[in-house]
């Protein structure tokens, strides 16, 4: 199916795009905010949900996923991450972040700490402090300069059980080269401790960078992480709240699936979200490729608009479709500054406040822009002339 960038229904979002973006925003108001698409997903995947509720069968499903979608995912994982799962060992569950506090809440006791990244998405700290445990920073500035991950040592404890990795990292668009991940996974080894592989944005990564999934590295650390990702920011996807866990290590998988809650019916992936996830791993790589083409030419129109305004620097992303833009030399808070761009230029960005991404986002506002090239240059035209 073609895929079409511009093509974009702002009625439509204007209805149904919450979270920060169209529906919560102004009238006139051009919302650069919550990670989530502008352009409508590929077609086969609506088509296969049509097709499916023309059967007019909502039974309940299986509670460890249907079985289309599992294989799906191991499919996908052989052909792109070079990883071998049993169908068996995932878990889909109604979203990535519901996977991470999932994890977190099966590795996790009162008091254990976990490492999380700074800056980073809120989730990780939100997972860890939700069941009583402690969430320790690691500082990664945004930029392309290699991580010294033998410095996280001197963050563990005897308390210590888990590093939470985003790979890529939102907001700061990083991708993690395959010696960084071998250094920290080293780590892991040598204190036993289990890795949260968050790659929810690993499908969304800029030539020339590769993405590595840690887990492939070697059988040993595939043993020590639990890889959770989702198919709302590669498909358009986040309403239908689809994602999965997946780990080689049994005993930790079961441990999982039982607090997970799923063979209580008290939780559990809706059938509709799993045949539209299933389209999308098996039919739409060619959307996603073309899908990625048209966010990389976003990439760089961001990148240099954002450059070309006074007071901001920003790092091209290499990957996730986020620009992290640094205003310290603005004068201006990150609150500060999404308040004037709000209110001035008419854009809404998201603000890089501690609650959000952690303390080191401090002086930065971060864009989004998974949208078309006639609303983005909209948008810094809007802010060019407001500053």
């Amino acid at each position: 199916m073609v895929f079409d960038p511009n093509h974009i229904e702002k009625h439509t979002l204007r209805k149904h795009a919450f979270n920060m973006r169209w529906a919560e925003v102004d009238e006139g108001v051009i919302p650069l905010t919550a990670a989530d698409l502008d352009i409508p997903c590929s077609p086969l995947i609506s088509k296969a949900i049509q097709e499916f509720a023309a059967n007019h069968c909502f039974n309940y499903g299986p509670s460890e996923g249907m079985p289309m979608l599992k294989e799906a995912y191991a499919s996908y994982f052989y052909r792109k991450r070079n990883l071998t799962l049993s169908p068996n060992n995932i878990l889909p569950v109604d979203s990535a972040a519901f996977g991470i506090y999932l994890i977190c809440k099966s590795i996790l006791e009162t008091d254990d700490e976990a490492i999380i990244f700074d800056p980073v998405d809120f989730l990780f700290r939100y997972a860890v402090e939700s069941v009583g445990a402690k969430a320790v920073s690691f500082s990664i500035p945004p930029g392309t300069t290699v991580v010294d991950f033998s410095k996280i040592e001197n963050l563990i404890t005897s308390k210590t059980k888990l590093i939470c990795l985003c790979n890529p990292l939102n907001p700061t668009g990083k991708v993690f080269t395959k010696s960084e991940l071998y250094e920290l996974a080293t780590i892991a080894e040598k204190y036993n401790l289990i890795i949260l592989s968050d790659e929810i944005w690993s499908d969304i990564v800029y030539s020339p960078n590769e993405f590595t999934s840690i887990a492939s590295l070697h059988e040993d650390i595939s043993n020590l992480t639990v890889t959770v990702t989702g198919l709302s920011k590669s498909y358009g996807l986040a309403g239908l709240r689809i994602g999965a866990i997946m780990t080689s290590n049994d005993q930790l998988f079961k441990l999982i699936k039982k607090n997970s809650l799923h063979h209580t019916t008290i939780h559990g992936t809706n059938i509709i979200s799993q045949v539209a996830a299933t389209t999308a791993l098996n039919e739409c790589d060619e959307w996603l490729d073309n899908f990625v083409d048209h966010l990389y030419r976003m990439r760089n129109i961001c990148v240099d608009a954002i450059n070309n305004l006074d007071g901001f620097v920003c790092i091209p992303p290499e990957g996730c479709y986020v620009a992290f833009a640094d205003i310290r030399n603005t004068g201006m808070s990150s609150k500060e500054m999404h308040r004037f761009l709000l209110e001035e230029a008419k854009v809404a960005v998201v603000p890089g406040l501690k609650e959000w991404f952690g303390p080191g986002a401090e002086g930065f506002i971060r864009f989004s822009f998974a949208t078309s090239e006639e609303i983005l240059k909209e948008a810094f035209y809007r802010i060019r002339y407001s500053i």
